[in-house]
């Protein structure tokens, strides 16, 4: 049996920090939430909603991208690995019916969204703004050596 000093957590035990609260970026992210109609190079529905605890954002895609439906998920927050702090950039793992997985940042300025594809600052990525009554996000995807396409989504 082992003897543990008062206020010492037993070896076997791992005290639980109270954790930070969801970042101020993530939080922004809150003007997605609700489902909106895609229109422009993909056509469909894609759906936001929190998780418990508000720290990820989930969007459910359904959509049809040059000619074929796709189904996906994606989850978007701070990445937080076992025992270290959050992360700094907003990042997003997408999972789709096809067996693709892509990495995303995220960036919300004002109201102007861009979503690197993989990295930050990366040559593949999208560049919306969100209009006045924040019910609509029109933009382009940008991909390297040309290529890209026109998306509008509308709240419905």
């Amino acid at each position: 049996m082992s003897e543990t000093a008062p206020n010492e957590t037993p070896m076997n035990e791992t005290p639980m920090d109270e954790p930070e609260p969801p970042s101020t970026e993530v939080k922004a992210l809150d003007r997605l939430v609700g489902t909106w109609k895609v229109t422009g190079g993909a056509e469909g529905t894609v759906r936001y909603e929190w998780m418990p605890g508000r720290y990820f954002l989930l969007q459910h895609v359904d959509l049809t991208q040059f000619g074929e439906p796709v189904t996906g998920i994606e989850v978007i927050g701070n990445l937080r690995p076992f025992g270290e702090p959050a992360g700094e950039d907003v990042m997003s793992r997408y999972y789709d019916s096809f067996g693709n997985t892509f990495d995303y940042v995220y960036e919300l300025t004002g109201d102007q969204l861009t979503i690197w594809g993989g990295a930050k600052g990366s040559p593949a990525y999208f560049k919306g703004t969100f209009s006045a009554d924040g019910d609509s996000l029109a933009g382009e995807w940008v991909y390297p050596g040309g290529g890209g396409y026109q998306s509008t989504m509308t709240r419905i």
